[in-house]
């Protein structure tokens, strides 16, 4: 179904770009599940078996909004995922255009490279971005998950120059071939405490593919830096995880367990903690439905309040951003596995909203999605946004 739903499209755009309303494909039916398959298990070694385990520390505080958000940055079209740079840098993807921005600290914009190939169309174009730094033998590099024309793939490029000047080389491709549609492609990608590779899979209209560990369609995936299916994946190749809808938001606590956020379809969007090999059920279920086969959400939305995207965790906050409901929520605290404070912030102030991370200084930044085709642009949209984080209660 639906990414989201919104107002009628008003185009709003600074290179002047058309941006076409999306033509929803309505899914209905569920056909018979592929039988369900097993991970293969981990080896457990000696030294994990006598190894002394670590001192527990305490966690991290909660954190919620502390005052009214301040525009970082206006005038972006349709962007879609946040890139803060160690080094200082701020980079922001434009679905539409296939440029990436870097956004100067007078909040001016300046276009740091176009990635070549981007297909635009519906949801799909220039989506999440994530950063390795160098090694001494490469140098850093900027990856870009982007719809092709004939796929969704992973590239990654040399970045160069400084906070102020910075460039892009040459995309070099690091995995093709994961299913293209209008809607439901996915397209998170970011490095986790492993060092691998994660990357979110929608099915692209095909349901059944969700539940085929063969497939790469709905599904969390992980890999090495250069594209291999990574050690210690549950059936051998790219697959982490499987029977997703469209998963769009990934991060990790403090603990290194991971989260996703995910689309659903008509009834309820999902907060998912990611187990290895877990299987969360789509299409057979959606939401909560207390199958034993499948592993139930954490949290669940109805998808007038959520369409959930960017997700991020700051603290011990989880921090997700919603299109359709038009509102950042913060679910808290998440290193207790069952969160149980779920807040929203922003409600209809601000429009849609399609990331969020982690700022300096103790801030949380998010980016609006108002000129994305399905929101009602306001002048100045898009926006990047800071607000401040203190401690709850």
């Amino acid at each position: 179904m639906r990414e989201a739903g919104g107002a009628t499209h008003r185009a709003m755009s600074r290179h002047a770009a058309s941006v076409a309303l999306l033509s929803v494909l309505v899914l209905a039916g569920c056909t018979t599940p592929l039988p369900l398959p097993t991970p293969t298990p981990l080896p457990t070694t000696d030294a994990a078996r006598t190894s002394t385990p670590a001192t527990p520390t305490p966690p991290p505080a909660v954190l919620q909004p502390a005052g009214a958000p301040a525009v970082i940055a206006s005038g972006l079209d349709a962007p879609w995922s946040i890139l803060r740079l160690p080094g200082g840098g701020v980079l922001v993807s434009e679905r539409d255009t296939g440029d990436i921005v870097e956004v100067l600290g007078d909040g001016s914009l300046r276009v740091a490279g176009t990635v070549p190939g981007v297909a635009p169309g519906g949801e799909g174009g220039l989506l999440g971005l994530a950063f390795r730094p160098g090694d001494g033998a490469q140098p850093d590099r900027v990856y870009a998950y982007h719809t092709a024309a004939s796929d969704n793939r992973i590239v990654r490029m040399p970045l160069t120059g400084a906070p102020g000047s910075l460039g892009l080389g040459a995309p070099e491709p690091v995995l093709t071939g994961i299913a293209r549609a209008g809607n439901h492609n996915g397209g998170r990608i970011a490095f986790g405490p492993d060092g691998f590779l994660y990357a979110t899979a929608g099915d692209a209209g095909n349901r059944d593919a969700a539940q085929d560990p063969t497939s790469l369609s709905g599904k969390l995936l992980r890999m090495t830096p250069d594209g291999a299916a990574a050690p210690g994946n549950p059936f051998g190749n790219l697959v982490w995880s499987l029977g997703h809808r469209n998963p769009q938001g990934i991060a990790w606590d403090a603990t290194g367990q991971l989260w996703a956020a995910e689309f659903g379809q008509n009834t309820w969007d999902e907060l998912n903690r990611i187990e290895r090999g877990g299987n969360y059920g789509w299409p057979v279920v959606e939401g909560a439905a207390g199958d034993a086969r499948f592993i139930d959400p954490v949290q669940q939305w109805r998808t007038d309040e959520a369409s959930p995207s960017g997700l991020a965790i700051v603290g011990d906050t989880l921090f997700l951003a919603a299109l359709r409901g038009e509102r950042l929520w913060s679910i808290a605290p998440a290193t207790s596995g069952a969160p149980i404070a779920v807040t929203p912030w922003f409600a209809g102030e601000l429009g849609r909203l399609r990331d969020v991370t982690a700022g300096p200084d103790g801030e949380l930044w998010f980016i609006g999605n108002n000129t994305d085709g399905r929101g009602a642009p306001r002048d100045g949209d898009d926006r990047l946004y800071r607000v401040p984080l203190a401690p709850a209660g």
